[in-house]
């Protein structure tokens, strides 16, 4: 499989050839944690959900991963994005993963 522009797939790179949910590109993805692990010790997060739970996430392109990170900070993205189908709903998200969607893969 081709990778995306610098997300060529190499073995214990961290990243995993698939389709990305957001942009529908098939490139190399890299794991985004639907609660920020910055936000992990905090008491409100762990209280409110399990360690399975924080840990949970998605595999997301490169691009849509760093345009997600560029669009909302860490808290927002744990208050109101813990999901896929409230990333994926975001007309600003939306917008970005369809821009990303138009660039070479």
């Amino acid at each position: 499989m081709n990778g995306c522009r610098g997300c060529k797939f190499v073995v214990g790179s961290g990243k995993r050839p698939g389709i990305c949910p957001l942009c529908r590109r098939a490139c190399g993805l890299t794991y985004h944690h639907l609660i920020p692990k910055k936000l992990h010790r905090r008491v409100r997060f762990r209280k409110t959900y399990s360690k399975a739970e924080l840990a949970d996430g998605v595999y997301l392109c490169r691009l849509c991963h760093d345009g997600l990170h560029a669009l909302y900070d860490e808290l927002t993205l744990a208050r109101h994005f813990a999901d896929l189908r409230a990333i994926t709903t975001d007309p600003a998200i939306r917008r970005h993963a369809a821009w990303v969607g138009k660039q070479k893969a």
